[in-house]
């Protein structure tokens, strides 16, 4: 009981500390370095550590994003799309960072461990993140499709659509 009241605060101090951008059109634009550290502790400078000619990027401002960023691996895998994915919870603010080891934790318990690879948590670079593609409407999941230089092929912020992967799909 004491736990979850703990983990409600903390999810509570997390999403309330977070500044509104409003949402961004950044096709074409080039991604910003950012660095992460996936949940088997391997640390990423983005772009520049994906060396595919294209590589999906699935980031969510939210732990609600989760649902849509689901909706979206389905949809991927039921297309058949192969490229290389990853999931990028991205969280801004101080208190995120101050607790980044128990969240990290949080979410190696809810992601089967062959699956930790793919998700790499940013921190340090969230606000970057947020300011650069917009946050309002935090639950949507961005979907950013860069080529091997950084380049953003194709970004959408609506929510999982069939309409939306066959439009990613076109680009890949």
């Amino acid at each position: 009981m004491i736990r979850s009241i703990f983990t409600m605060l903390l999810l509570l101090l997390i999403t309330g500390c977070a500044s509104q951008y409003p949402n961004q059109q950044v096709v074409g634009k080039q991604f910003p370095t950012i660095t992460g550290e996936s949940l088997e502790k391997k640390e990423f400078v983005i772009p520049s550590d994906f060396n595919t000619e294209k590589t999906l990027l699935l980031i969510g401002y939210k732990q609600d994003s989760q649902f849509d960023i689901d909706r979206w691996l389905i949809g991927l895998d039921m297309a058949g799309v192969t490229l290389p994915t990853y999931e990028l919870p991205t969280i801004a603010g101080m208190a995120p960072r101050m607790f980044s080891t128990f969240i990290d934790n949080g979410m190696r318990k809810g992601i089967p461990k062959e699956l930790w690879g793919g998700v790499i948590t940013i921190y340090k670079d969230g606000e970057a993140v947020q300011k650069f593609t917009g946050n309002q409407s935090p639950n949507n999941s961005r979907v950013i499709l860069i080529d091997s230089t950084g380049k953003i092929l194709y970004f959408y912020d609506r929510g999982f659509s069939v309409d939306a992967l066959n439009k990613l799909k076109s680009k890949i």
